[in-house]
């Protein structure tokens, strides 16, 4: 069995040869530019053989190369020093020579950006011109040559065009994986607001629904002997709910099947119109809910409207499962900037065991509620039983009919209105 390690070692050795391949060749060429370069007079002709002192010079300054990655500034400094010794030994100073000055000048400013490179190559520069100065034997045919120090100076300005382009390609880089990773983040985020809201939709309907059969499967249990046909009528209301919610599950999950664009038709989400149906599914199981309306009706926007029938229909639900009672009030006050639903019974809730943890149905509503821009209060009510507020922001004022909530002894469209229609105030925690 081969060890990670070994793998590892041999799928760095490729890379390494050649690394020093390269190396070895940089180093061949530059050795043989050098002595190509000693070799010239200032008149273009070759002598026969470079001095021994050429040789040494070449050696030196082509050895160091090697190290120029790790220590770029060592390099510089050593090739411009042996360039600078090429005219003290009567030797042409030209641009083969340079040849070693100019890869340290390249790697020098292809490297990282730090500070005093400017410097060290404006030092280099200055110091093979004033060799050339003072060394040379005909120092007004030197001057015109010194435009040769230019060559370090061009190499440099290559490396350091190099480095900003690699720079800038790393910036749109880093620019696009950030913009991939905001992407990713920000589909995470929907996903899981997504998946927030459809546990949401569905505990609703399953609880509501599951609490009314229920309840509907309790009343005709206790008649079952002494009220067949009260019996019977519940058991023909719990087939009813039963369909309802398989219906309402079916539309959930087909929705969710969806992988695109549909032809069918989707049913509108329910809302404050669809409340006196909701009333009524209560009553059939025994719950008396009595429904009042402070104000004249406004407008909700969509997402108000479905939080409003959701957080009632969540309400009513706990009160048909966990209050003592049978009787309900929901309040509606319409002022000009909110709509206040008090949801409020007389009875009492079982006490939870200590270490039970909040139901769903509670952090639901109040999600829905901070979702639409709203604000939920839960609590004990004073004088006993359990309250409910909702608040949430009005549209903007428009014409809009009363909402018929089909309550007996109410008003004409079905709603409590004047200074009679009262909506119990209370404190929640």
């Amino acid at each position: 069995m081969t060890h990670p390690a070994d793998a590892v070692s041999r799928s760095r050795r490729p890379r390494d040869g050649r690394t020093r391949r390269r190396e070895a060749a940089t180093v061949a060429v530059a050795l043989l530019l050098f002595l190509v370069g000693v070799m010239l007079r200032d008149d273009d002709q070759p002598v026969s053989a470079p001095p021994a002192a050429a040789y040494l010079l070449a050696a030196i300054s082509c050895a160091i190369l090697p190290a120029r990655h790790r220590a770029p500034g060592t390099a510089v400094a050593v090739t411009v020093g042996c360039a600078a010794l090429v005219p003290p030994f009567g030797l042409f100073l030209n641009p083969l020579v340079l040849a070693p000055v100019m890869i340290a000048a390249f790697s020098l400013e292809a490297g990282s950006e730090r500070r005093g490179h400017n410097a060290t190559m404006a030092t280099s520069a200055l110091l093979l011109a004033t060799s050339l100065l003072v060394f040379d034997i005909d120092s007004w045919q030197a001057a015109t040559r010194t435009g040769v120090v230019a060559f370090p100076l061009l190499a440099g300005a290559l490396g350091r065009s190099l480095r900003d382009r690699r720079a800038y390609l790393a910036a749109v880089e880093d620019r696009a994986r950030r913009a991939e990773e905001s992407r990713e983040s920000e589909a995470r985020r929907r996903v899981a607001e997504e998946r927030m809201r459809i546990a949401r939709e569905l505990h609703d309907i399953v609880a509501h629904h599951i609490a009314l059969a229920n309840a509907q499967a309790a009343v005709a249990t206790q008649v079952f002997d002494s009220h067949p046909e009260r019996s019977r009528a519940s058991l023909r209301q719990l087939s009813e709910t039963t369909a309802d919610a398989l219906h309402e599950l079916r539309a959930t999950v087909g929705l969710l099947r969806q992988s695109g664009g549909s032809s069918t038709p989707l049913e509108p989400a329910p809302g404050l119109s669809r409340l006196p149906a909701l009333v009524e599914s209560f009553r059939r199981t025994g719950l008396d809910v009595t429904v009042r309306q402070t104000g004249p009706a406004r407008p909700l926007s969509p997402g108000a409207d479905l939080t409003a029938y959701r957080i009632v229909q969540e309400a009513l639900t706990n009160v048909t499962k966990h209050a003592a009672i049978d009787r309900a009030q929901v309040n509606l006050t319409y002022d000009d900037a909110r709509l206040t639903i008090a949801i409020a019974d007389d009875g009492r809730s079982p006490a939870a065991p200590a270490d039970r943890a909040p139901g769903y149905g509670l952090i639901g509503m109040r999600e829905r509620a901070a979702a639409a821009g709203g604000r939920l209060t839960v609590g004990r009510r004073p004088q006993g039983g359990f309250l409910v507020t909702l608040e949430l922001p009005l549209a903007p004022p428009r014409d809009a009919a009363r909402l018929d909530l089909g309550e007996d002894g109410q008003s004409g469209d079905g709603h409590a209105s004047g200074p009679d229609a009262k909506t119990d105030k209370g404190t929640g925690s």
